[in-house]
């Protein structure tokens, strides 16, 4: 029996306000010859995974971590692009009613986000967000990625909760379905554009997923 869920951010809850994605404008930013699933990894272990002072400091870390070098408009243009993206993103319509829904029937919603603290400073007060969640589990603050094991397990040791009792709901099949799925926990996919080649369970938007649990 289904007792909590586990929600991704960008992607299931908030869509980015930047396009291409904020990290696609990075990665061509920096001119780094990365496939990008290996770039995302690397780039979010660097960026996300520690609480720096500045969004200055932070990229300043990610360049020294990948070897490149870059002049001083570079960074400005980097951080103009990372706080438009938080200015200028958007909830999807439905995330309020469902998570009212959920919480009615009973369910503890956790949210697990790989984040920087500047873009969480700015769209966890424009969404209300805090106030969704039970528990809030932030990469900055935990020092793991979705894509560690220790990310879920944490969950699941600080609630008494085990894998059997807990579903993560999540738009990337390998950070969200797959990384849940590594320490037994189901996975199930937002699949918004229905585009996406998917063997398990997905959903087009959270409205779907209060029937999908009673089923």
């Amino acid at each position: 029996m289904v007792k909590a869920i586990i929600f991704d951010l960008w992607g299931t809850l908030i869509e980015n306000g930047v396009y291409p994605s904020p990290s696609r404008q990075v990665k061509y930013m920096l001119r780094v010859n990365y496939a990008f699933p290996d770039f995302i990894a690397a780039f979010e272990s660097s960026f996300m995974k520690t609480k720096h002072e500045s969004l200055q400091v932070a990229f300043e870390q990610v360049v020294k971590d990948f070897n490149v070098r870059l002049p001083s408009f570079v960074y400005d243009k980097l951080i103009g692009m990372w706080n438009k993206n938080a200015i200028l993103s958007k909830s999807y319509p439905e995330i309020e009613e469902v998570m009212k829904k959920l919480r009615e029937e009973g369910y503890k919603l956790f949210l697990l986000a790989n984040i920087d603290p500047f873009s969480w400073q700015q769209v966890k007060e424009k969404f209300n967000l805090e106030h969704m969640f039970d528990k809030i589990y932030l990469s900055f603050e935990t020092g793991h990625l979705k894509v560690e094991k220790e990310a879920f397990e944490e969950i699941l040791v600080e609630n008494k909760l085990k894998p059997k009792d807990v579903i993560m709901i999540g738009d990337s099949i390998d950070s969200d379905v797959k990384a849940a799925e590594a320490v037994g926990i189901r996975g199930i996919l937002v699949d918004r554009r229905e585009g996406r080649v998917f063997e398990g369970v997905k959903i087009k938007t959270l409205e779907d997923l209060p029937v999908l649990l009673r089923d």
